[in-house]
């Protein structure tokens, strides 16, 4: 099994919910040396990957969406790979309907249909039989649902990214609706709810 620490966790959970895949912008306290490293390690073993775009404009701090400049002063971007989302129990969308750059990684830029701000729609779709994102809906579809603690022990997961699968993936990308209540003798049990 892949292991992570909490920061790659979070910079991986983000891009997936992001609709280009972008990983940026990055946790707001991770800069310069440390965030060179962390992106880093997360290239040198494929789950994410960096990507030119035609655009000249410069990476900036305070924009945090260009990672850095080529020689001729293109932006390069960072963006999840299939690779990455799988590594976080992720099923990667269709590559046909997301949108790509002049290379043909995902673009940073929204389609030229959609306005910037506009907040997507949640997508419809199915885990991939076997991942933990698969597991996770299992244990929350049953009928006396799952704590915190269950799924941390099941997935070998933290709380916090127990959490945010729950808020991020199944919540705002697969459209489902999660309910909790206070279960005597195990505490806070989450469910899907049906229907």
């Amino acid at each position: 099994m892949t292991k992570f620490s909490d920061t790659q966790l979070v910079i991986l959970a983000a891009a997936a919910q992001r609709a280009d895949r972008n990983v940026l912008p990055l946790p707001g306290s991770l800069r310069g040396g440390a965030a060179a490293k962390v992106v880093g390690a997360l290239l040198k073993r494929g789950l994410i990957a960096e990507s030119l775009t035609d655009s000249q404009t410069r990476a900036d701090a305070a924009l945090n969406r260009i990672w850095r400049n080529d020689g001729d002063g293109r932006g390069i971007l960072l963006h999840v790979t299939d690779a990455g989302l799988a590594a976080i129990g992720v099923e990667p969308e269709d590559a046909d309907n997301a949108p790509t750059g002049a290379d043909g990684a995902p673009s940073a830029e929204p389609p030229q249909d959609a306005p910037a701000e506009a907040d997507p729609a949640p997508r419809a779709g199915t885990p991939r039989a076997g991942t933990k994102q698969a597991k996770l809906i299992e244990m929350l579809r049953a009928p006396e649902g799952a704590t915190i603690d269950e799924i941390v022990a099941a997935l070998d997961w933290q709380a916090h990214t127990a959490r945010g699968a729950m808020s991020g993936a199944l919540k705002k990308k697969l459209g489902l609706t999660i309910t909790s209540a206070k279960v005597e003798g195990r505490g806070r049990a989450y469910k899907i709810a049906e229907g």
